[in-house]
């Protein structure tokens, strides 16, 4: 791995100063999102700083196991912090409730990986081509010489793996491998981790998945999958939002499929956008940004207002355009 740049050792000269700390995530988190709090927040306890970890939604039960302490918590105001470390957030709105409550702080430190991320911190430290936040946190605390332990490991080996879709999106890199041997070796529970995170679903999950298979719809000579999931659909199949991780992949996966789409009502008139693309050629986070939306190459999502027959049609037509720009 290359050299830390000079951004870096300064986040980590100011996370040493820091007394009291706050390690905050994004609305609606992932696997790279969770082991990344988890774990940094897990460092800085063990280096003595008094540590709180907050999102606005809990942790997704597939990754229940990552928080034995159960250190992260929804956010509470009127607490005062020397640093506030946003972790895997391309956008200082993607905190969702946590942003009122974090707005008493000396110093805010943005740590990421997105393409997309808009720099909202004091400090920023965005790696737009690294694979996952969990492999800047690794490099974070091994510059730093803390403590990588058992259960840290854990949750960076989760982070890793989740964001480079265990090792097959093609982000991943070298490192990312390093990386993962790396946590494997200081005690990250392997079998543990696959069986939690891919081999254990619920069965609201496999209702959901029933539903994504019997609804979706192809496109543009079948290059564009995507579908619907609406509230009811979650209250008819006992799910909840944190169940559709992950779901889009089945019809990404599709063979004549270049890019895919899941529009999932929010409100009435507020829809959320994921899109994945496997063509190097079709850049998704493009499309996001169409939106006011934003992410990776390969995957993005966007919030977009409007009635959903009117959302649906523009992201489509945006989807159609990207496949075959224009001279």
């Amino acid at each position: 791995m290359s050299p830390l740049p000079r951004i870096a050792t300064r986040i980590i000269e100011r996370l040493r100063e820091s007394r009291t700390c706050c390690v905050a995530g994004h609305v609606r988190p992932d696997g790279d999102c969770i082991g990344s709090q988890l774990g940094l927040a897990l460092a800085l306890r063990n280096e003595g700083k008094q540590v709180v970890c907050w999102n606005e939604d809990p942790v997704p039960q597939k990754l229940a196991f990552l928080d034995r302490d159960h250190l992260l918590q929804a956010p509470r105001p009127g607490q005062v912090f020397d640093c506030v470390i946003a972790t895997d957030c391309a956008s200082y709105e993607r905190l969702g409730r946590v942003t009122p409550c974090i707005a008493r702080r000396k110093l805010l430190i943005n740590l990421d990986h997105h393409e997309s991320n808009t720099r909202y911190g004091d400090l920023n430290w965005v790696l737009g081509r690294t694979p996952s936040t969990g492999e800047i946190i690794f490099r974070l605390l091994k510059t730093a010489g803390w403590s990588i332990t058992p259960p840290i490991a854990d949750c960076l080996f989760t982070a890793v793996s989740t964001d480079t879709g265990s090792f097959q999106y093609p982000s991943t890199r070298p490192s990312s491998f390093q990386v993962a041997g790396e946590l494997v070796h200081r005690g990250a529970n392997l079998s543990r981790i696959c069986n939690e995170v891919y081999q254990s679903y619920p069965l609201s999950r496999v209702r959901l998945l029933k539903h994504l298979y019997n609804r979706f719809r192809l496109t543009h000579g079948n290059q564009i999958a995507y579908c619907w999931l609406k509230k009811a659909d979650y209250e008819r199949t006992g799910a909840d939002p944190a169940d559709s991780e992950g779901l889009i992949d089945h019809i990404r996966d599709i063979e004549p499929v270049v890019v895919a789409c899941v529009f999932e009502e929010v409100e009435p008139e507020l829809t959320r956008v994921s899109l994945r693309s496997k063509s190097e050629q079709v850049s998704v986070n493009e499309v996001a940004a169409q939106f006011g939306g934003g992410g990776h190459p390969a995957a993005a999502g966007a919030r977009v207002p409007g009635r959903p027959l009117g959302v649906q049609r523009r992201v489509i037509a945006a989807l159609k355009q990207a496949l075959n720009p224009k001279p």
